[in-house]
């Protein structure tokens, strides 16, 4: 049948496995690299904070 302007497609199976596919990619790529960035990044401004209040200057 002959789609018709401006009306979305209908998603077949396959498109929908393959979203899932993707989606679970991304979810994947957020645990391996996002998280631990961020986790680098929070304890580099703990460290420089602490360092910069602490008593004692570092020499």
């Amino acid at each position: 049948m002959r789609q018709l302007k401006g009306k979305p497609k209908k998603e077949t199976s396959k498109d929908k496995r393959e979203r899932k596919q993707a989606m679970q990619d991304a979810r994947k790529q957020v645990a391996t690299v996002v998280l631990p960035t961020v986790a680098v990044v929070v304890l580099l401004i703990v460290f420089f904070v602490y360092a910069a209040t602490r008593p004692g200057a570092i020499a």
